[in-house]
């Protein structure tokens, strides 16, 4: 599915087609909690060499996660704020393409979206519904 999307302020805007808008994750890990200021992350998958940017270029913050010790980026407006996308900082070994994980907010098409599973449920705030209809991982896919 083709889609476009932006940050709040209009300064990064960017296309890419998804693999499947109805595969979209939500992550309710404490990293996720404090980077969207919110209970939890909205993300959708697409290859790195179908994304890209058509204004602006977004700030990157390194993020080193805590369990693993990999390093993902954090790609934002450095203007606005708004999340635009995740990844991982290396690229695969395999040489496939780097996924990105784009905050399903910025979509155009975020109400085509929908979530398939959430991660990171042992983290979820109390007061966040069980959403017992979606494959539900305790961590990220244990």
């Amino acid at each position: 599915m083709k889609i476009d999307g932006s940050c709040h302020c209009g300064a990064i805007r960017y296309e890419a087609e998804i693999d499947d808008p109805d595969k979209a994750s939500i992550c309710h890990c404490t990293d996720c909690q404090a980077l969207t200021g919110s209970a939890f992350s909205v993300t959708v998958g697409a290859p790195e060499n179908k994304f890209r940017l058509t204004a602006g270029e977004p700030r990157i913050y390194v993020k080193t996660t805590a369990d693993s010790g990999a390093k993902r980026l954090q790609a934002f407006c450095g203007d606005c704020g708004s999340p635009i996308y995740a990844t991982s900082a290396e690229p695969p070994a395999d040489g496939s393409p780097r996924r990105f994980g784009l905050r399903v907010g910025t979509l155009r098409q975020r109400r085509s979206i929908g979530p398939a599973k959430q991660i990171w449920r042992k983290s979820a705030l109390p007061w966040v519904p069980p959403m017992a209809h979606l494959e539900t991982f305790a961590e990220e896919n244990d």
